[in-house]
C-alpha cells in the first residue's frame, strides 16, 4: 500500500494476493525480525501433512529471548479472552507467525481494520477449520514497535474487535443471555410486587418497583427478539460467505 491502511487490511490484501499467485500454503511472519524464517518448514508441516488448516507459531510453547512484562501479561490475557471467545484453547492467540492452507485462506473474511489475530481464530473455529500450534523461538526486537507502541491502546481496540467478532458469529447466544438476565431481573422484581399485593391487597409503596419491573420485562423481551432477528441475518450472511468462498475457489481453479 502507498499509505498505511492498518495491519488487518494489509493482512487481508496479502492473503488475496497470495491466492491470486496460486499459493497452496501461505505463511504470515512479522517483519520485525523476532521470528526465525528457518522455522517455516516446521510451521507448515501440519498443513503439508493435511493435519491442520491453520498453524500458529506459539511463543509461549517455545523459547522467548526477551518480552517486556507488560506485553507478556497483555498477550496472555488476550490469548485467554480469545480462547474463551473462540471456544478453543490456544497458548498464543497473538502470534504473528502463522501458516494457512489455500482453503483456509479462501474461507477467512477479515472485517476489522485494526488487527487480524483474534478475528481469524474466532472465524476459523466457527467455520470448523482445523487449528494447531507448534513451538517457535521468539527473539529480542531491534527498535520500537511502529504498529502498537501503546499497550493500552492496542488492548482497547483489540478487545473491541474481538467483541464485535464474537457478536457477529454468536448473536443469538449473546442476546439471549443479555435479554434473559434483564427479563429474569424484571420477573423477580415483579414477583416481589405481586406477593406484596396478594398479602396487603395494595401495590403501594412498591408502585415504582412495579413500573421498573414492567420496563425490565419489556426491555428483556425486546433484546431476545433482537437476538432472533440478528440470528436470521447471520444465517443469511453464512450463505453469502459460502457463495463468496465458492467464487474464490472457482477463480483460483482457473489460474
Amino acid at each position: 500500500h502507498v499509505h498505511n491502511l492498518g495491519l488487518a487490511i494489509t493482512f487481508r490484501d496479502a492473503l488475496d494476493g497470495a491466492l491470486d499467485m496460486g499459493a497452496d500454503i501461505i505463511v504470515n511472519i512479522d517483519a520485525d525480525g523476532q521470528y526465525d524464517p528457518q522455522e517455516i518448514s516446521k510451521l507448515i508441516a501440519p498443513v503439508v501433512d493435511d493435519n491442520a488448516d491453520i498453524v500458529l507459531g506459539s511463543r509461549f510453547a517455545g523459547y522467548i529471548e526477551e518480552m517486556p512484562m507488560s506485553k507478556k501479561l497483555g498477550n496472555k490475557i488476550a490469548t485467554k479472552v480469545a480462547s474463551r471467545a473462540a471456544g478453543k484453547h490456544f497458548s498464543d492467540a497473538q502470534t504473528g507467525f502463522r501458516a494457512f492452507s489455500k482453503d483456509a485462506a479462501m474461507r477467512l473474511n477479515i472485517m476489522s481494520d485494526f488487527t487480524y489475530t483474534q478475528e481469524t481464530l474466532v472465524q476459523a473455529v466457527n467455520k470448523n477449520l482445523r487449528i494447531s500450534e507448534v513451538p517457535v523461538n521468539f527473539y529480542k526486537r531491534e527498535g520500537e514497535s511502529r504498529l502498537f507502541p501503546n499497550v493500552w491502546n492496542y488492548s482497547k481496540r483489540g478487545g473491541s474487535t474481538l467483541i464485535r467478532t464474537y457478536l457477529y458469529h454468536k448473536p443469538l447466544k449473546t442476546f439471549l443471555i443479555l435479554g434473559g438476565l434483564v427479563f429474569v431481573a424484571g420477573f423477580m422484581l415483579g414477583l416481589r410486587v405481586l406477593l406484596h399485593y396478594l398479602t396487603t391487597s395494595r401495590v403501594t409503596p412498591l408502585l415504582p418497583s412495579s413500573v421498573f419491573a414492567a420496563v425490565l420485562l419489556i426491555v428483556g423481551f425486546q433484546v431476545i427478539i433482537l437476538g432472533l432477528v440478528a440470528d436470521l441475518i447471520r444465517r443469511n450472511q453464512n450463505v453469502q460467505e459460502e457463495i463468496l468462498y465458492r467464487l474464490k475457489k472457482d477463480r483460483n481453479a482457473k489460474k
